[in-house]
Formats: C-alpha cells, structure tokens, sequence
C-alpha cells in the first residue's frame, strides 16, 4: 500500500474508533510501528489528528453537533482533494501578503501550503489553524480572540467581528458550506457565517477554497453573493450552471 492512501487510512480510522493504538496500526497495515509513528507524526503535523504515547485520537472531541459532519469526520473526508486543493494557493497568495483565514477542515489542510509562503501574515479565529501555522515555520499569526467554540476549536462572538474591523488584509481565504448559482455562498453555522461577512468586508480580494461536492450546496445562513467574490479555488469545472453563475459574476476559476 501506498504512503499517502496508508495515512489517509489511518487517519479515517483514527476519526471512527476515537483512539487507536500504534501496535493495532501497525498489524492491520503490516508495517512497522515505526512506520507508524512516522505516519502519526505527518498526520498530527497536517492538524489531522492528535498523538499520545502509544497511539492517537482524533484531533477534537465529539462535542458539538452541527448540520455539516463532525469537525473530525470532515477532516478525514476527501483528504486528497483538500491537499490538491490547497496547494492552488500560491497561485492567490504571494509572498509578504496579509491574509484572513477562517476556520474547517479544508482550512487545516490549507495551512501546510500557507507555512511555504514566505512572510505572510495571518489573521484567524481558529485555534486549530494558528497552532499549525506556527508549528515549524516563521508565518506571523494574529490569534482572534472572543467566546471560545470547542466543537470546531475557534473563536466566535462580537469580539472577534470587532477585532476584525480593525485588520485590513489582501485575501480572505475562506471556506463555506455551499456554493450555489442562486443562494451564492452560504454556511451552516450562524457565527461562522458571521464572521466570514466581516472578513470580507476588511479584505482587498475574496477567495473562496471548496471541494466539488460543495457546489449546488445551500445552507441555512447566508455569507455574500457570487459577484462579491473574486477567486474560487476547487479541483474541477463546478456543474455547467453554477459555472455559468461564476462567469456572469466575474469569478476567476484558477
């Protein structure tokens, strides 16, 4: 078995059991525990999961029920499309840039691109996001503080939308629940959606990363229309007429 299809493995199995122990991983893949390790610790650095002596847990508890899947489920589902994803990156972001960032499990996975980025300076409300940004790497990372949300590990409220006003940055890189040609953007958490519309509203350009399946996708708060976007980063083509909504709105496709 291959590297990355081993990781991705272990990293769904890690999400369903809750804890696995690096004995158990390495007799159902027939490697060496080792191996193992080595793999725990690429995981645990891409935010994927977290390592204790012995084994590994899912990077968040199950906590807090959303409409979307678990924080944790998300972060194992479609992992080669986020990482492909995330590297199209550098073609928005350039080196010394100030960006927002929200938070979700595509924008954990954006972060291992984000540290390559030379001098770039991030602005976010999650947790989980600054803590892999400043691991191993010189990013400049502005923690917003506010009311503390454990189930998605950010930072939410009133604080952190005036904290906000006070930023401006080149990019908000952000990540919703839907992308559709007539809700435009939309997210399933009314905080998040909050804080997303502020961002916004402090940002120069709007990039929006997405995996495919989350177009033709609507969710219960709104967050901007399609022609307040600039970028939408995914891996194919969105079906023809949401493609055609992004045309007539001027959305570069990358």
């Amino acid at each position: 078995m291959k590297k990355p299809h081993r990781r991705d493995q272990i990293a769904e199995l890690v999400s369903r059991e809750g804890e696995v122990g690096v004995d158990t991983l390495a007799l159902r893949f027939g490697v060496s525990v080792e191996t193992i390790r080595r793999d725990l610790t690429k995981l645990e650095d891409e935010g994927v999961l977290r390592k204790f002596h012995g084994g590994a847990r899912p990077v968040l508890p199950r906590q807090r029920l959303h409409v979307e899947d678990s924080f944790e489920a998300r972060m194992a589902h479609e992992r080669y499309e986020k990482k492909a994803l995330a590297q199209k990156l550098t073609q928005v972001v350039t080196p010394g840039e100030t960006i927002f960032l929200d938070t979700g499990s595509t924008t954990l996975v954006a972060c291992e691109t984000l540290k390559t980025i030379e001098g770039l300076t991030v602005i976010t409300n999650s947790v989980a996001a600054a803590d892999a940004l400043t691991h191993q790497s010189e990013t400049k990372v502005y923690l917003l503080g506010g009311a503390y949300a454990r189930g998605n590990s950010q930072t939410v409220g009133p604080m952190v939308i005036e904290q906000i006003g006070r930023f401006r940055a080149d990019h908000a890189i952000l990540t919703p629940t839907g992308i559709d040609a007539t809700a435009g953007v939309t997210d399933s958490d009314p905080d998040e959606a909050e804080v997303a519309r502020a961002m916004i509203k402090s940002a120069q350009n709007v990039c929006f990363l997405t995996v495919p399946s989350k177009f033709g996708r609507r969710a219960g708060f709104h967050v901007c229309d399609l022609d307040m976007v600039q970028t939408v980063l995914t891996e194919r083509p969105p079906p023809a007429d949401h493609l055609h909504a992004l045309q007539i709105a001027e959305v570069a496709l990358p």
